[in-house]
Order: structure tokens, then C-alpha cells, then sequence
């Protein structure tokens, strides 16, 4: 028996345990969800580099390790561990210890009427009508093994709703929290975001690690904005490399809609961030911002799939990139211009540093036109820090680290200035700054170039 069919009979003797006292036992229509979703998962197994929309990116490790769902209480955390963890000023904080909502430690302020924010457990047990006609309905199962595994594990997280007209000032923040791993485990986060018409608000889902170990984090976010919203989604994550860390954000997009998506990525081993925004709504756009920072052997991938299914809508993509040591970074943005899609206008850039002879980028920007009056573009650049821009700070008196921070991040300051300034903005530029500063700290010190002309940006695309 191969490992690989081991591994599926791990899978299916944990479907069966979790079936037994999961959630959504008692509820038809959940319960067949997660069936149907299992039986496609068992059906496909996990992607492969054949897989196009897989072709950089080996996920054998997570397949051929057996993971166990976590147990639960098991996961010891304090309110002062998570101090350092904080956003200052959020309208509510929810922290997740490996996969279970922490009342103890979450605040949920005091919030309008008009806005209801509990976990996804409490939610399926108090008011499952209220998720029925959303949970499970936009994520694409088909297509996507991870999305399919979640949906089969669909179990907590976090619920918003947001009632038409409704306005949060300040970001709900979700903290998803590993602890450490005694042996291999799974966690599928699944996070239901129903925002209705001319709403305004911000979300941040963070995940962290406290403490090493294999963990498998399996994250999915159903995001749907109704007319006229306008919604922020920060994912970020930051944790232990020896973690696995898939994450699907699915964001269905209503009539005159904004919805911005910023993504941050730092910590993990092997990482892959999906953004799947559908246009659906006439006059709708989308902003989809991003960075990828990388060190040691990270292997970053981040995978765009942005449907533009109605006319006059407008949509965005800008990802930088920041690799050094022997880290692997990627980006596949595809842009799909459905056919009723007149007036579409859509852009596509991703711009990555090397710091290393040894770091790596794939990137693959990607247009399927299928409407003939529509403004389109793509285009990716790879380099390294200008040598030049270099010299001149230091000739100014700058000390070699602080030079390379400041060049670092003013190219990360591209994303920062895409964010709309608050607290959300304040925290992410906190975490790039220390980051960055770390990254400068640990490169090594410039040397002439003996005649060798610096390597200059090279266009791809």
C-alpha cells in the first residue's frame, strides 16, 4: 500500500470520527455539504505539479504526512501571550487556539445592533438559517482539493454579519493561533463574511504560531459584499516554517461594489495564498494588494483568480516581492474576462527583488479575454537592490543596514500605500517594518562589483 493511499485512509477514519460529533451533525443540509465535499476531495486527492494552477508549487510534503485533527482544550495559551499579538483599537477581537474560538481570550467590544459577530460553531448551533443560503454556496469545491478538505472539516471560525447601511470604523481582527506540535496536525479555519448593501468595514485574519511543530493550516473565508459595500480584507500570516499554511479568500462582489484585498505574508514553510474575487455586480471593483516576503527555504506562492462576469467593472493587481536565502516565491495572477463582460478593465503587475543568487521567483501573469471591447494588462519585473542607490546612501552618512531597510522598504511601501490609512494599515506597516529590519540585518555586507554590470530590472510579460 502506497503512502499516499495511507494518507487518504487517515483521512477518512478522521471524517468519520469528526462526522460523529461535529457541529452540523443534526443539520441535513450542512451534513451533506460536508459529504459531498469529502467524497470530491477523496475523488481528486491533492493537487499536483502536473496541475497547472499547482505547476510551481509540490505540496507532497502536506500529502504524504499523516495530520490528526486537533484535540481539543488541548492548546495552552494565556492572555499575555497574546498580548504582543494585539491590534490597538480593533471594534472586536476573536482568537482561535488550533482551530476552537477562545471566548476568554477574545474581546467583542461594544458593537451597533446592526453587527453580529460570533463564532461559526455558536452560529450553525443558534441560528443555522441565517448561514444556509451562503456557507459553502461560492467556494469553489471542484476545482480546489484544499477547498474541498475545509468544507468536508467545516467546524469553526468566525461569522460577521453586517446589516444594510451598517459602518465600522475600526477592523474586526481574527487571530488564528498554533501552539506547538507534538506530532502532525490539521486545523481548517473556515470564516462565513456577509456584508450587506452600502456597508463599510474592515477585517483582518491573522495567523500566528506559538511554539514549533508540523501543523497543517487549512484555512477557507467566504466573502460576500452586496451593493454599494465597501469592505477591506487583510490576511496575514506569520507563522512557525515549519508550518503549511493554505489560505482561500472566495469574494463575491455585488452591483457598484469595492472590495479591497491586502495580503501579507512572512512566516510559514510552505505557503500558498489564494484570492478567487468574482465580479458579478455591474460597476464593481476590486483591488487585490500584496506582499511576499521570504527567507531560508520559504516557498511563497500566491494564485489570483479574478472572474469579471458583468460589464463596467474594474479590477487591480499589484504583488511585490521580497525573497533572499534559498527561498522560492510565485505568482500566478489570471484574469478571466467573461463574455458578457463588455468594458472590463483590468491590470496585473508584480515586481519582486532577489537578494540572493540563490532566491527564486516564478511568476506567470495570465489574461483570458473572451469579450472584444475591453482595456487590459499584464506585465512582471525581477531585480536586485541597485548598487548605485546603495552608494549614495551611504555616502550621505547612512549606515549600511539602514541603508538596505530604507531601500527594502520603499519598495514594500508600494503595498503600504495602497491601504487606507487606520488602524489596519498601522498594524501591517509595524510588522513590514520589523521584518524588513531583521531581512537588512542578516544580509551580507556589499561588495564592488570587479566590472560586473548590476543586474538591472528584467521584464517578463
Amino acid at each position: 500500500m502506497t503512502t499516499a493511499i495511507q494518507n487518504v485512509e487517515s483521512y477518512l477514519e478522521s471524517f468519520t470520527e469528526f462526522e460523529k460529533s461535529s457541529s452540523g451533525s443534526n443539520l441535513p443540509w450542512l451534513r451533506r455539504l460536508q459529504e459531498d465535499a469529502f467524497a470530491r476531495f477523496c475523488q481528486t486527492g491533492f493537487p499536483t505539479t502536473r496541475d497547472e494552477d499547482w505547476r510551481f508549487t509540490n505540496v507532497s510534503a502536506i500529502a504524504r504526512t499523516a495530520f490528526s485533527l486537533a484535540e481539543k482544550g488541548k492548546g495552552r495559551v494565556s492572555d499575555s501571550d497574546l498580548k504582543p499579538w494585539r491590534v490597538e483599537d480593533a471594534a472586536a477581537q476573536l482568537v482561535f487556539v488550533d482551530g476552537q474560538f477562545r471566548g476568554d481570550l477574545s474581546a467583542l467590544g461594544t458593537l451597533p445592533a446592526s453587527v453580529s459577530i460570533l463564532s461559526l460553531k455558536e452560529a450553525i448551533a443558534k441560528n443555522p438559517s441565517a448561514l444556509e443560503a451562503h456557507l459553502g454556496r461560492h467556494l469553489d469545491i471542484q476545482r480546489d482539493a484544499f477547498s474541498a478538505l475545509n468544507t468536508a472539516f467545516i467546524e469553526d471560525g468566525v461569522f460577521v454579519h453586517v446589516a444594510r447601511g451598517a459602518t465600522l470604523d475600526q477592523p474586526i481582527h481574527l487571530l488564528f493561533v498554533s501552539t506547538t506540535a507534538g506530532s502532525p496536525r490539521m486545523v481548517h479555519p473556515r470564516n462565513l463574511l456577509i456584508f450587506e448593501k452600502e456597508t463599510q468595514a474592515t477585517v483582518i485574519e491573522e495567523y500566528i504560531s506559538l511554539g514549533g511543530g508540523t501543523v497543517f493550516c487549512n484555512s477557507a473565508t467566504e466573502l460576500i459584499a452586496g451593493d454599494n459595500a465597501h469592505v477591506s480584507h487583510y490576511m496575514i500570516e506569520r507563522e512557525d516554517k515549519d508550518a503549511f499554511n493554505i489560505s482561500t479568500l472566495r469574494v463575491q462582489l455585488g452591483r457598484s461594489t469595492n472590495v479591497a484585498s491586502h495580503s501579507l505574508l512572512l512566516g510559514g514553510g510552505l505557503v500558498r495564498n489564494n484570492v478567487h474575487p468574482v465580479l458579478a455586480g455591474e460597476g464593481a471593483e476590486c483591488l487585490i494588494n500584496g506582499l511576499f516576503v521570504g527567507n531560508g527555504k520559504q516557498h511563497l506562492d500566491n494564485y489570483m483568480h479574478v472572474e469579471h462576469a458583468s460589464p463596467h467593472c474594474a479590477s487591480r493587481q499589484f504583488y511585490n516581492g521580497i525573497l533572499d536565502g534559498h527561498a522560492h516565491g510565485v505568482f500566478h495572477g489570471r484574469i478571466v474576462v467573461h463574455k458578457d463582460a463588455q468594458k472590463t478593465d483590468a491590470k496585473q503587475t508584480n515586481r519582486n527583488l532577489l537578494l540572493s543568487d540563490d532566491a527564486q521567483i516564478d511568476t506567470k501573469p495570465q489574461l483570458e479575454i473572451y469579450a472584444d471591447d475591453v482595456k487590459c494588462t499584464h506585465g512582471a519585473t525581477i531585480g536586485q537592490i541597485e548598487e548605485n542607490a546603495l552608494f549614495y546612501l551611504r555616502s550621505r552618512g547612512i549606515d549600511e543596514v539602514s541603508a538596505r531597510r530604507c531601500l527594502l522598504m520603499a519598495f514594500a511601501g508600494e503595498c503600504l500605500d495602497r491601504m487606507k490609512p487606520g488602524a489596519a494599515r498601522d498594524h501591517s506597516e509595524r510588522l513590514i517594518h520589523e521584518h524588513l529590519l531583521t531581512i537588512a540585518n542578516q544580509l551580507p555586507a556589499a561588495t564592488p562589483s570587479k566590472g560586473k554590470a548590476p543586474r538591472n530590472w528584467e521584464e517578463v510579460g
